[in-house]
């Protein structure tokens, strides 16, 4: 066994918090949903038009205070590998293709702003429950 110093295993207990800790996707919606969920009545911005973007410019749209701007509020998603506030970067981050990110952030399905509440609701409905099944969603009726 080896003995260190306070001191140098303080130095040492840091090293390993520059490294992504790895999340399973399922807690990584959860907890964007959670953080939604926390202020449900937080107006969220929406981004303009995505679909019509060509794919350089829509994966680098951003706006403050939208859905994904939430998420990279969060360190514990920020420690996870979420990396920017971009459209391009919740795509690959949540793992999701362009129409289900478009049908969470865009204007044309909330409007130009949203309650946080309703989009976790989508988000819950849509990414969360569906992947557990029927089962998932009655339990999320009933719970």
């Amino acid at each position: 066994m080896k003995y260190h110093e306070l001191d140098q295993l303080q130095t040492l207990a840091r090293i390993g918090q520059d490294y992504p800790q790895l999340m399973p996707l399922d807690k990584r919606l959860q907890r964007w949903v959670e953080l939604l969920e926390a202020d449900p009545d937080r107006v969220l911005s929406t981004l303009h038009e995505t679909e019509y973007q060509p794919a350089t410019v829509r994966a680098a749209t951003r706006c403050n205070h939208s859905a994904i701007s939430v998420a990279f509020s969060d360190p514990l998603l920020r420690a996870a590998g979420l990396k920017d506030d971009t459209y391009g970067e919740a795509k690959r981050f949540f793992e999701l293709s362009d129409r289900q990110l478009h049908r969470i952030v865009c204007s044309c399905h909330f409007g130009a702003i949203a309650s946080a509440g309703k989009v976790a609701r989508y988000i819950r409905a849509r990414h969360i429950d569906r992947r557990q099944g029927i089962w998932g969603r009655l339990r999320a009726i009933f719970a």
